[in-house]
């Protein structure tokens, strides 16, 4: 599974790495709603929630779903100005600025994301004009709650009365959390930004993207990007641009926009605390198999605490060597152990770094 963005004929100038203030606004109102996500902003975001005015706290739930959910293309509005050139704007104001040059259409689609209702990557009929898709958009509203299909009734009886309410909105959270944040985060994401650029002229598109993630690789013989995702879809610049726009509060969600007829944009993170690379939803399905059986979990309780030899391992499990060999060859092509000789004994163990970034409940769970 993966995110493809078709880039035949783009020019090298049309490749853009440019901050958004709008955009990392969104990222701010995900890592307030969803903190989980986001372990290393703990000290902020209890920061912000505590001198939170209660009246914007109960608007900023009033619509989460539009960043906590899912990350709605909304943040993002210069990717669907018509041209496919529309660079992010400079400040929040400009953002917002072009948020009201997408049409009643796009906004309303954008805005609707969350009910899964329209097609993302194709063209789809719009629920302003279509009563079917109109009646879809709402069911599924309505099963994601009363909330949820209170807003949707509302954006789709008056969109310009919904734009005008994100508008505002954006700007009170600016004023009362956002643009302090800002004012530290930019410095950053500007440094990112010429770090990408400059490796975007002196070296190409393919180091640059190598150097947003290690997720996300170009085939320069098919003119295509492919990023690593759990989930499937499709884009092309076509006549357009591509933009690659830097994040201090997102690691570790890598975002692709790919909404149809926008330009395709790669929401990215900078100054994550990985310690190494992710690894390719193929290698995140092996391991997750290899740990879904009972033998292999045991075996991984024993490996956890020191290293064993193949005799070992089937003397204490009461299986035969040859059983336990199998065994050891699925976890071991997933990653997840460590094999050294001593003498004339073949020692394995589990790598325990690895199995830490799967989840700290399991390795809890077999060191308890």
């Amino acid at each position: 599974m993966s995110v493809r963005i078709d880039i035949a004929g783009l020019r090298p100038e049309r490749v853009a790495v440019v901050p958004s203030p709008l955009a990392e606004l969104g990222m701010a109102l995900h890592a307030l709603s969803e903190p989980g996500h986001h372990p290393g902003l703990q000290g902020w975001v209890t920061g912000v929630t505590a001198r939170l005015d209660s009246h914007l706290a109960d608007r900023m739930c009033e619509a989460d779903f539009l960043w906590r959910t899912t990350f709605s293309d909304l943040f993002m509005p210069f990717a669907g100005v018509p041209g496919g050139g529309t660079l992010p704007g400079a400040t929040l104001a400009e953002d917002l600025e072009l948020l009201d040059k997408l049409s009643d259409e796009q906004f309303v689609d954008a805005a609707l994301e969350f009910t899964c209702a329209l097609p993302y990557s194709t063209k789809g009929a719009s629920a302003l004009e279509d009563a079917e898709a109109r009646r879809r958009a709402l069911d599924l509203a309505a099963a994601r709650g009363p909330q949820q299909l209170r807003f949707s009734e509302r954006l789709l009886a008056d969109p310009p009365r919904i734009r005008d309410w994100l508008r505002q909105f954006a700007q009170d959270c600016d004023e009362a959390f956002f643009a302090e944040a800002w004012s530290r985060l930019r410095h950053q994401l500007a440094a990112d930004a010429r770090h990408k650029t400059d490796l975007l002229r002196r070296k190409g598109l393919a180091e640059a993207l190598a150097a947003v993630s290690p997720a996300v690789t170009l085939d320069e013989g098919a003119a295509r990007i492919t990023v690593d995702k759990l989930g499937d879809g499709r884009s092309a610049t076509g006549e357009g641009g591509l933009l690659l726009v830097p994040t201090s509060l997102g690691w570790p969600h890598l975002m692709v926009l790919h909404r149809h007829e926008w330009q395709p944009v790669l929401h990215y993170p900078v100054g994550s605390p990985e310690l190494a690379s992710p690894p390719s939803v193929e290698q995140l399905t092996l391991r997750m198999t290899a740990l879904s059986h009972p033998v292999r979990m045991r075996i991984c309780r024993h490996l956890a605490r020191s290293a064993y030899t193949t005799s070992e391992l089937a003397q204490a499990h009461g299986m035969t060597a040859p059983e336990i060999s199998r065994h050891l060859g699925v976890l071991k092509k997933a990653g997840l152990i460590t094999t050294r000789r001593r003498g004339r004994y073949v020692l394995h163990q589990l790598d325990v770094t690895v199995v830490a970034r799967l989840g700290s409940d399991f390795l809890e769970g077999i060191l308890r």
